[in-house]
């Protein structure tokens, strides 16, 4: 099976695993070119100038961004873990130096194919929770949906704005082989709950500009750092109608949560308030903030508390992380969530391998993007091959998130597996399975140097009365050698995305 790196040619001859490019020189009208051999074109000048680079400047530049990032607090929460020392939970989310390249091509074939992906997704929401006509087709099975523990019955009938239930969704895409070994994007999962690390995309591209400016001035990059302008865009575009002038608030769990900093940065940098739950209270069903002026209502509120915590008073009663009242308020329209109440329904693992089903159902079109095939072990067939194959797949469970409650066959040991057979035969419904891939590689600048190291890319869709990106995501890499797991509570790290303009 081929294994494709994103700067080197797999029919090159040169790969990856050398990292001993050959250069040389042509003189082309009285000027002198470098030309990288086995480097695929759109990494050819930077290829070139990270030859040029002693390991002495780089290792300092990566001191430099660890110091930085730390300074000011980009960190994230591991629930359980300590430091060194034994205290504290904070870490900081390795960065890494070499950035990954996508050329414009590539990047309008995966825009479309996400824009077309996030669309039906919402169409398919926007159907569950009203005519149902999805599943009274047959497309996809009632039960499987109708007994999802993430489909909220109280949802039904609700209105949303511009039937948008995932105003930000945050799609995982590997680059891996396809059929004819060529490199093909396929949608790895998708996440339409509380996305998260959009702030890690944004600042890893401030750091890159802070610590190379000279690279953006020999590379035409297309700009991310105006999503923070396109997602206040999306939210108050979602408000219901009648809020002329609609005012948008963060609800974060608190400062505890994982995902803290990114809460508050979000908040900072759209001009709006970053509120909990016991800021908020329902009155005359609507939402109001309490504010040093009095009570101020509440539009919008972009939500990054699981629907379960959001009101005591219609989910879990023990929650103090929510606001009672709140269903009952956005179900009068009085107020938008963003995302949705319920949205889960159409993010569980269970319920992805029927995306392009929607997609052909809703739109009437072909998948742009391929999903990874996935066996679903609910099904008789599938649960056999499952089990007579463990040690070849990556086994997930269908609620499962953060790199937690998977196996992945090839690196698990005798043990580990026939843990997760007893599992998977005493929950089959819990678990699908997936081919584990030849996920592409990265040069990465690791500790003894540049080496390949696994990446996927999860780009950040924003709906509102249009569906909108901004041109990259965030690129998340596995560290360890030889790891397919990206995930940054389970050691991943993150790089900077570059889409090159034409």
């Amino acid at each position: 099976m081929h294994k494709f790196d994103e700067m080197y040619d797999p029919l090159s001859g040169t790969g990856p695993f050398q990292f001993q490019s050959q250069s040389q020189s042509q003189s082309q009208g009285g000027q002198s070119q470098s030309q990288t051999q086995g480097v695929r074109p759109h990494y050819q000048r930077y290829a070139q100038w990270l030859e040029r680079q002693p390991q002495e400047t780089m290792r300092a530049r990566r001191e430099e961004a660890e110091m930085i990032f730390r300074r000011v607090g980009i960190t994230f929460a591991v629930y359980g873990a300590k430091d060194e020392e034994g205290a504290g939970t904070e870490r900081l989310i390795p960065f890494d130096l070499i950035p990954r390249i996508i050329p414009a091509a590539e990047w309008e074939t995966l825009e479309a194919g996400l824009v077309q992906r996030v669309t039906a997704l919402n169409m398919f929401l926007h159907d569950v929770y009203h005519e149902q006509n999805i599943l009274n087709a047959g497309v996809i099975p009632a039960e499987q949906v109708l007994g999802n523990a993430q489909f909220r019955k109280e949802m039904m009938g609700v209105y949303t704005p511009h039937r948008v239930y995932s105003h930000i969704a945050g799609v995982d895409i590997v680059r891996a082989p396809n059929a004819q070994g060529e490199g093909e994007y396929y949608v790895l999962e998708d996440n339409l709950r509380v996305p998260s690390g959009v702030s890690y995309m944004l600042e890893d591209r401030k750091m890159m500009m802070r610590l190379f400016p000279d690279l953006f001035s020999s590379h035409r990059i297309a700009p991310v750092m105006h999503y923070p302008d396109l997602l206040l865009e999306t939210l108050r575009a979602s408000a219901q109608p009648g809020a002329p002038d609609p005012t948008v608030v963060v609800l974060t769990p608190g400062m505890y949560n994982s995902a803290y900093f990114e809460h508050a940065f979000l908040a900072q940098q759209m001009g709006v308030e970053l509120v909990e739950g016991q800021d908020l209270f329902v009155k005359d069903r609507y939402v109001y903030m309490r504010t040093t002026r009095g009570p101020k209502r509440v539009d919008v509120i972009y939500r990054r508390v699981d629907d379960d915590f959001l009101d005591p008073s219609v989910f879990r009663p023990t929650s103090t992380l929510g606001t009672t009242g709140l269903v009952d308020a956005y179900a009068a329209g009085n107020v938008t969530i963003c995302n949705a109440i319920g949205t889960g329904v159409a993010d569980d693992k269970s319920i992805y391998p029927y995306v392009p089903k929607m997609i052909e159902f809703y739109l009437s079109e072909q998948p742009i993007l391929s999903n990874v095939p996935t066996h679903v072990c609910r099904e008789p067939s599938d649960l056999s091959y499952v089990l007579a194959n463990l040690k070849d797949l990556v086994v997930k469970e269908v609620h499962g998130a953060g790199g937690y409650g998977m196996l992945v066959g090839p690196a698990s040991t005798s043990a580990e597996i026939e843990t997760f057979r007893a599992a998977i035969l005493a929950n089959p419904a819990g678990y699908i399975a997936q081919p584990t891939l030849s996920l592409s590689s990265c040069p990465t600048f690791v500790d003894s140097g540049v080496a390949p190291r696994h990446i996927d890319l999860r780009p950040f869709v924003l709906s509102g009365k249009e569906v909108q990106m901004v041109p990259g995501g965030l690129t998340r890499v596995a560290l360890k050698d030889g790891s397919l797991v990206v995930n940054s509570s389970q050691g991943g790290g993150t790089k900077d995305t570059w889409i090159l303009e034409v």
